[in-house]
């Protein structure tokens, strides 16, 4: 028997207005409300409004917080010098491997607020959970919190012109700053390659608050171009550039590892012996140079040896089609390799992986 869908507080709201609904780790959200390209632009040229409720949210609160944080994470929380700062971070297995990757808030220097993934938020919270029991620390899930995102280059404007003035003093936020108003977490972070805003709220309020935005100038877009939006950007997708036999290293977020002394953090041993050895593949960006459209799983060919695409599609702002490939470390970019596509081999660029940014190229 198939299990039911799970749904978000504005499930009625989604449907009341005409969206495609699909499966997406096990909630039942928009794909998109009728041009998937449109919304893709809208953000791109606008902005857009996504309801991202299905993602998870976790509360770490206690004495141990900060201690706890720089063991569990391969970032190190203790960078955050001020209440208010948020941190891109990964959840690490002792082998290196990605268990998830998240977004952290630092609230108070014993209470921190967790975002992770949707499909990852029930074993997510097992894993803080074993690893807790050295430290005094409770964790949390808060499934009475939703999350809107709001993207794109308008996104500070429309934010501003909500009321009560705090809204206004929220649009002024700096990258990666959050604030809260009236029950709400507004963080300036996104998953679009354009500036916007992560909101975080209580899920009573949520369709009021969707509703606002959107008469303020939002378009609602759906799961489908939030994901065109995030490959253009080059960003990781886990389950496709990253999981957890996928060391970070091979998905270019060796960024997101802090090693500095002293500090131990679950996986740091086997990141240490892998940067001894040294990585055999990378991730990188592909433009198809004809007609076609690449896809997640499609085999990469290169003169040094196989590859595999992570990622592929049709790229609404290139008009071309991309993809995030992981091949051979020795393949840069610049260089020519093929993809096979239902049986035909295509020529495709090497790119850096990213390709879009605020609207703009990043590649020649």
């Amino acid at each position: 028997m198939t299990a039911e869908l799970k749904t978000t507080a504005l499930n009625d709201v989604h449907r009341q207005m005409g969206a495609r609904m699909v499966d997406f780790g096990g909630y039942d959200m928009p794909v998109n409300y009728g041009s998937q390209i449109e919304e893709h632009h809208a953000v791109r040229n606008s902005c857009g409004i996504f309801d991202v409720s299905h993602m998870g949210v976790v509360d770490v609160t206690g004495v141990d917080t900060e201690v706890y944080l720089r063991y569990l994470l391969a970032n190190d929380v203790a960078r955050l010098n001020r209440v208010g700062a948020g941190q891109y971070s990964l959840l690490l297995n002792e082998a290196g491997g990605v268990i998830d990757d998240l977004i952290l808030y630092k609230q108070r220097t014993d209470r921190y607020r967790l975002v992770v993934n949707c499909g990852n938020k029930d074993s997510d919270l097992a894993w803080m959970q074993q690893q807790a029991k050295k430290f005094d620390v409770r964790i949390a899930a808060r499934p009475d919190k939703g999350i809107l995102a709001l993207q794109g280059p308008q996104a500070a404007e429309i934010l501003a012109e909500m009321e009560p003035s705090g809204w206004a003093e929220a649009s002024k936020l700096k990258r990666f700053q959050m604030t809260s108003l009236e029950q709400c977490n507004i963080a300036r972070t996104g998953y679009t390659g354009e500036d916007g805003f992560e909101i975080i709220c209580p899920n009573e309020k949520i369709e009021r608050l969707w509703c606002e935005l959107i008469e303020h100038g939002a378009t609602a877009a759906g799961l489908g171009a939030r994901d065109t939006l995030r490959l253009e950007a080059g960003y990781c997708l886990w389950g496709h550039e990253m999981d957890q036999d996928t060391s970070p290293l091979e998905a270019n977020l060796s960024w997101t590892i802090q090693m500095n002394e002293g500090r131990d953090f679950i996986g740091r041993s086997a990141l240490e012996s892998q940067r001894q050895l040294g990585i055999r593949q990378h991730l990188v960006g592909l433009v198809l140079e004809g007609k076609g459209v690449i896809r997640d799983g499609c085999a990469v060919e290169t003169e040094s040896g196989a590859g595999l695409v992570t990622s592929g599609s049709y790229s609404p702002t290139l008009e071309a089609s991309i993809a995030l490939a992981r091949i051979p470390i020795n393949v840069q970019p610049g260089t020519m390799v093929r993809v096979l596509i239902r049986g035909r081999r295509l020529d495709a660029r090497v790119v850096k992986p990213a390709f879009v940014s605020q609207g703009k190229k990043l590649f020649e």
